[in-house]
């Protein structure tokens, strides 16, 4: 049985970590599927929008598979965090917009791929945290880096030196969460906010993106250099001109991501 799997419908990829029986752990097994299907998706410009998620109703991930690196060498498990590290990078380098879908449990790995992501939507009864100081190590697939900058230094501070766990209600007030949805709804809500999005040009959605993204690294001025030049790949788009076109015919633009 596939550890990932990928769905693609209406221009909305769906990656679901298909290991409920483990709580969606990463073993390395599941960070080689990962890795390849973020590497399917980033190429096929079919697709607009991604959706993560997690099977079963308990957990969007509880991190790292704690049996396997049990039974691993310090190597192996060096191993396995440049591994995780590569595959959530590569998510937050997506050209797309990306949605975290936390059904449940996001504990460590888990949390630090829902950071990966542009967005995180998360169901009314998830729990979620980076927990690693309470097993003596700190978070090492992008945690310490991404949430400072997420909800700034003080508050990252005390969610990861604290290990606390979090509601999805407490997480929605330190502006972790995009949006808090009943359970049943997560995936119907967060394809709906794809669809919103996907409603636009697709290569302004890339660019616009990309800007955000680039210059939020730098300065004032180098970040309004990256936005002139993201801006200047959408003129001679054909997308911009079916814009213009249909703005002038008063109806819905037909964009096909060129």
């Amino acid at each position: 049985m596939k550890s990932i799997l990928l769905e693609v419908a209406n221009h909305i990829a769906v990656v679901t970590l298909n290991r409920s029986n483990a709580l969606n752990a990463f073993n390395h097994e599941t960070l080689m599927e990962l890795q390849d299907t973020v590497k399917e998706i980033r190429v096929n410009s079919d697709i607009r929008a991604v959706v993560f998620t997690g099977a079963g109703e308990k957990a969007f991930s509880v991190g790292a598979d704690l049996k396997e690196r049990k039974s691993l060498s310090d190597e192996l498990v060096k191993r396995n965090l440049f591994k995780i590290n590569e595959c959530f990078n590569a998510i937050d380098q997506l050209p797309q917009p990306t949605i975290a879908a936390i059904n449940g449990f996001a504990f460590g790995g888990g949390m630090e791929l829902a950071l990966a992501c542009d967005f995180r939507f998360a169901a009314s009864g998830a729990l979620m945290g980076l927990t690693e100081t309470s097993l003596a190590i700190i978070p090492g697939a992008g945690g310490t880096q991404r949430l400072p900058r997420l909800i700034g230094q003080a508050k990252a501070l005390e969610l990861i030196l604290t290990a606390r766990r979090l509601t999805a209600d407490e997480a929605f007030s330190y502006g972790i969460l995009t949006r808090v949805v009943e359970g049943n709804e997560l995936l119907a809500e967060s394809l709906a906010f794809c669809t919103q999005i996907i409603a636009n040009g697709p290569v302004a959605l890339q660019q616009a993106k990309f800007a955000v993204k680039q210059g939020m690294n730098t300065d004032l001025n180098t970040g309004l250099q990256i936005e002139r030049k993201a801006y200047e790949v959408t003129l001679p788009t054909e997308d911009r001109i079916e814009a213009l076109q249909a703005f002038a015919e008063k109806r819905k633009p037909v964009f096909k991501g060129k």
